[in-house]
C-alpha cells in the first residue's frame, strides 16, 4: 500500500477585509460590492511562495525523522527565483537530506495535483518517502477581480508506503491547452479571460472527463466518492456534481470566504484540510485544475486519526489577524509608489561566496553545541563560550531551528528602516541554553513582553532592489 503519510498547512496570519478592497475601488467598479463577502489569506513583507514553502513543511514533518526522504517536489507558479533550484533553498532549511532528488515544479497552476501524480508513481517499489509541497503567493492588479479572489498559501503532502492514512487508489488525467489565463515573462499580473467560457468550455466540459477517466482506471462508481475537492467556485463544482453524478453534499469547502484562490497549492489545502477532519475508509477525489485536470482517488485508513499536522488548516485559520488597511496591501505588493526614505536607499549586496561557505549558519540556523560541557551558541566558534569550559576545537553543529525560545529583552524602532515599521528587535534565550539577536515579526503593538514564548520561522531579512535578490534569515514569532 502506498499513499499519504503526513499532512501540514502554512496560512498566512495576516487576512485582508474584502470590504476593505471593495471599499477603495467601488468608485470605478459599483460591481464589486457583491465580491465583498469574507477575507483573504495575505504574505507579510517578508514572505513569499518559498517561506510558505518552508512552513508548510515544517507542519506536515511535524518534528519527525526526513532522513529517509528520496525525493522533493516543489510546486508553484510564483517562485521567487527563475534560473536557481528554489527547493533547493528549502531542502538547505529544513536540513533535508542532500541527496534526495529535488524538483521545482512550475509553470501551471495543475503543477501541485501534477507533482503529486509524479510523486506516487515514483513512490511505487521505493522503500522512501517523498515530499510534494505546493505554494503561491501570486500577485494582482490593484482593484482587479484577482485580487479579490486569489489568496496566499501552502501544502504539504508526505508520501510513503509505513504508516498511510489515506490510501492512494489512482488516477485520471486530461491535458488540454485551453488558456484561461496566462502569464508570460514580460508580464507580472496574469491575463485571465471571460469567465462564462472558462466556466462552460473549461470546467463542465474538461473536469466530468478526467474524472470519468479516473472512475474508469479505478472502477469507482459515482456512489463510492465520499468526499470531492475541486479547487473551484461552489456554483462551478455543483455543476460537476451533476454531470458526474456524485452527489452535492460530497463537496468539501473550497475554503474561498476564509483564505481566497490559492493557485498551485489550493488543491492540495483543501485535501489537507479534509484529512485533518476525515474518518477512516472515506473515498476522497482530489482534482486539480489548469491547462487540463487531474482526478486522484485516496481512501483513507484507520491511521488517519493519529497523523495529525501541528497545526494544520484548522490552526492556521484559527491563527488570524485582520487586516483593514488595504494601502499596506498595495505598499507590501508594490502596486503604489511609496516613498521609503533615505535609510530605505541603502546598497547592501549579498557575497554569495559567503552566503555558500555559511550556509548552514545562515539558512539552517546551525550553531554549535559543546561536546564537553553542552553549551549551545549561536553563532558556532572554536573555543566554547562557557568561561568555565573554554574548550578548543569541541564545537559541534546543533541547529536552533526547532527550540522554542522566550523573548529576553526587545525594542521597537521607528528610525530604522522596515517596510512594515517599527522595527522591533531583540534577545531570546532559547530552551536548553543559546542566545540569539533575532528581528521579530508578524507582531501587533502590546503583543511582546519580556519572557514571551517565540519560535523561530524562515523569512525575508531583507530585498536586494538593485540585484533583485531576495535574503533569508529566520525571524523569531510570538508562540502562543
Amino acid at each position: 500500500m502506498i499513499g499519504i503519510t503526513g499532512f501540514g498547512a502554512y496560512i498566512p496570519r495576516r487576512r485582508l477585509s474584502r470590504r476593505s478592497i471593495v471599499e477603495a475601488n467601488k468608485w470605478f467598479n459599483p460591481a464589486f460590492a457583491s465580491m465583498a463577502k469574507g477575507e483573504r489569506a495575505v504574505c507579510n513583507w517578508d514572505e513569499d511562495a518559498l517561506t510558505m514553502a518552508v512552513e508548510a513543511t515544517r507542519d506536515g514533518l511535524n518534528g519527525g525523522a526526513v532522513d529517509d526522504l528520496g525525493a522533493i517536489f516543489l510546486c508553484s507558479t510564483s517562485l521567487p527565483f527563475q534560473d536557481r533550484l528554489n527547493v533547493g533553498i528549502l531542502r538547505a532549511a529544513l536540513m533535508l537530506p542532500e541527496d534526495a532528488l529535488a524538483l521545482d515544479v512550475a509553470s501551471c497552476l495543475r503543477s501541485g495535483t501534477s507533482g503529486l501524480v509524479g510523486a506516487l508513481k515514483m513512490l511505487k517499489g521505493a522503500p522512501q518517502r517523498i515530499l510534494c509541497v505546493a505554494s503561491d503567493k501570486r500577485r494582482t492588479k490593484g482593484g482587479s477581480v484577482q485580487e479579490l479572489q486569489y489568496g496566499d498559501g501552502a501544502a504539504a503532502i508526505v508520501l510513503g508506503s509505513e504508516g498511510v492514512v489515506a490510501e492512494y487508489i489512482g488516477c485520471g488525467q486530461v491535458a488540454e491547452d485551453f488558456v484561461d489565463h496566462y502569464r508570460t515573462n514580460e508580464m507580472v499580473f496574469d491575463y485571465g479571460w471571460e469567465e462564462r467560457w472558462i466556466r462552460d468550455e473549461g470546467y463542465r466540459e474538461i473536469m466530468p472527463r478526467a474524472v470519468k477517466a479516473l472512475f474508469a482506471s479505478t472502477g469507482l462508481k459515482p456512489g463510492d466518492v465520499h468526499h470531492l475537492i475541486v479547487p473551484a467556485a461552489r456554483s462551478v463544482a455543483t455543476q460537476l456534481t451533476r454531470a458526474i453524478g456524485v452527489g452535492e453534499e460530497a463537496l468539501h469547502d473550497c475554503l474561498d470566504t476564509q483564505v481566497g484562490d490559492c493557485g498551485t497549492a489550493h488543491s492540495l489545502l483543501m485535501l489537507a484540510d479534509l484529512l485533518q477532519q476525515a474518518e477512516p475508509d472515506r473515498t476522497i477525489v482530489l482534482l486539480g485544475w489548469g491547462q487540463g485536470c487531474d482526478a486522484l482517488a485516496f481512501r483513507t485508513t484507520d491511521a488517519i486519526k493519529r497523523a495529525l499536522p501541528h497545526l494544520g488548516v484548522k490552526g492556521c485559520l484559527a491563527r488570524r489577524t485582520q487586516d483593514t488597511n488595504y494601502t499596506r496591501h498595495l505598499a507590501f505588493n508594490q502596486l503604489m509608489v511609496l516613498d521609503h526614505g533615505l535609510r530605505a536607499e541603502t546598497d547592501r549586496s549579498t557575497s554569495l561566496s559567503a552566503l555558500y561557505r555559511n550556509r548552514q549558519m545562515i539558512t539552517a540556523l546551525v550553531g554549535g553545541r559543546c561536546s564537553r560541557c553542552g553549551t549551545a551558541q549561536y553563532p558556532r566558534s572554536e573555543i566554547c563560550v562557557n568561561p568555565n569550559c573554554r574548550a578548543d576545537g569541541t564545537q559541534e553543529p546543533y541547529s536552533f531551528r526547532d527550540i522554542r525560545a522566550r523573548v529576553q529583552s526587545w525594542t521597537s524602532d521607528n528610525l530604522i528602516y522596515c517596510p512594515d515599521p517599527p522595527q522591533r528587535f531583540g534577545m531570546v534565550a532559547f530552551e536548553g541554553g543559546g542566545r540569539l539577536m533575532v528581528d521579530f515579526t508578524d507582531t501587533e503593538d502590546g503583543e511582546l513582553e519580556v519572557g514571551a514564548p517565540v519560535r523561530m520561522v524562515f523569512r525575508i531579512k531583507e530585498y536586494d532592489k538593485v540585484r533583485s535578490f531576495a535574503k533569508y534569515f529566520w525571524k523569531a514569532v510570538p508562540d502562543a
